[in-house]
């Protein structure tokens, strides 16, 4: 089995590009739909999360707007909330990874760089667009303001050094393109697991 680290910063199609990669046969294993999964009802991030942050639970979930205002009210707590979040992405991760039989997994983390997840995978493989389409694309969304996005931009490696890191970049200005490199990326690594 090859794993591949899929990334990329905010509104560079990395979602889309995940899909292209399940639709060649590959498995895909998503750190934010894992989130979604232990925050909701039943979820496993439910009772430690009851203990540690009472105010986080609504309705038997976690909420991750009273999450926004704990974090507001006290930065600190983000560590406490990445120490309980993180160790459960993992063993999500790890689960799926023995389940799976796909001989190409595909591992779509945004920050995968950041926390050093890159040490975990096979390859890299970084998703990127220029900076006006990034843009437009999530204000397009409208779910956030301009501000929120630029905020959000900011805490992410900019997307030139993650390009650097990546063993693959995969240009998302057109579909037909992102899916041709997709499609080359797979070929790649099948052709170095049939050798």
């Amino acid at each position: 089995m090859f794993v591949l680290g899929l990334t990329g910063s905010i509104g560079m199609g990395k979602s889309t590009t995940a899909q292209m990669f399940v639709e060649l046969g590959c498995a895909l294993w998503d750190a934010d739909a894992a989130v979604h999964r232990l925050y909701a009802q039943g979820g496993a991030a439910v009772a430690p999360f009851a203990a540690a942050f009472p105010d986080a639970i609504v309705d038997g979930a976690v909420s991750r707007l009273a999450l926004k205002d704990i974090i507001g009210r006290d930065p600190a707590a983000l560590k406490q909330i990445e120490q309980i979040v993180h160790p459960l992405v993992g063993e999500d991760r790890a689960d799926f990874l023995t389940q799976t039989t796909a001989d190409i997994v595909v591992l779509d983390i945004p920050l995968l760089f950041e926390t050093g997840g890159d040490a975990r995978v096979d390859a890299t493989a970084c998703v990127f667009t220029d900076d006006a389409t990034q843009e437009a694309r999530v204000m397009a969304r409208g779910t956030m303001t301009r501000e929120q996005f630029l905020s959000i931009k900011a805490k992410q490696m900019p997307a030139a050094e993650k390009c650097t890191r990546a063993t693959y970049v995969i240009q998302t200005d057109t579909l037909e393109h992102a899916r041709t490199q997709v499609q080359n990326v797979v070929e790649t690594i099948r052709s170095q697991l049939n050798a």
